[in-house]
């Protein structure tokens, strides 16, 4: 995807700025929810539905049996991979840049259990853009973190880890939904990222070589937040 159609939220993006905000908020669920905590129950049992749905469909990796090992992109504190992945994978990667986030995961007592189970796995305190696997997948799960990344950066990132993607595996995104009476992509300055619009993230999947197997929204979130829909992805 080109300069010239980047759009102007997306041209806004600073991961300096980024950075230094999700380095200074509380590594927390009211952290890193943004004030909003409470939506953390209802968003991880509408990620274990959607999974359910997909294995129920799959001959490879079918409901009943843990998968191998997956990933939590822009884990944060892992609250995605303590409350939903940890539970359906043998082992956890995390991608984190904030070190101080990843802390909650390799040494507070929420994941000693975890550990001590050996179910996490590859700590990579290191952006999405600088992320390169070193295993591969049947799951990649990237929740609310793609919209730190330039249109460009997520074409290529999507490019890059449809690589490690296992045969009959899944990319899921699960993002914000960009509410804009124009249609257009929402920047937000608070932490420097993008809301992006339905359409655009077809777009960069149709043009990172990815089709979508299944796709729906979000239910019980607070109806002052953005709409949220999830997206399972697999190589055309």
């Amino acid at each position: 995807m080109d300069a010239s159609s980047a759009s102007q939220a997306d041209a806004q993006i600073d991961a300096t700025a980024a950075l230094e905000y999700w380095s200074s908020i509380p590594p927390s669920n009211d952290g890193v929810l943004g004030g909003y905590p409470q939506v953390s129950r209802v968003d991880l049992q509408g990620s274990t539905t959607f999974l359910a749905k997909l294995r129920r469909k799959s001959s490879r990796y079918p409901p009943g049996k843990l998968l191998e090992r997956t990933v939590d992109t822009g884990a944060g504190i892992g609250r995605v991979t303590g409350g939903f992945l940890g539970k359906i994978a043998e082992k956890v990667d995390i991608v984190e840049p904030v070190v101080q986030l990843t802390d909650v995961v390799t040494k507070g007592d929420t994941f000693a259990e975890l550990r001590s189970k050996g179910r996490i796995g590859e700590i990579y305190n290191v952006g999405l853009e600088d992320w390169t696997p070193t295993h591969t997948y049947p799951l990649i799960w990237n929740q609310w973190c793609l919209g730190q990344l330039k249109d460009a950066a997520l074409l290529e990132y999507f490019q890059r880890i449809t690589k490690f993607l296992q045969p009959d595996g899944w990319i899921v995104v699960k993002e914000n939904m960009s509410t804009d009476l124009e249609g257009l992509d929402i920047f937000d300055e608070v932490d420097s990222s993008v809301t992006r619009t339905d359409k655009k993230f077809r777009a960069l999947f149709q043009e990172a070589g990815l089709k979508i197997v299944a796709t729906e929204l979000q239910k019980g979130l607070p109806k002052e937040l953005y709409p949220v829909r999830s997206y399972a992805l697999q190589p055309v």
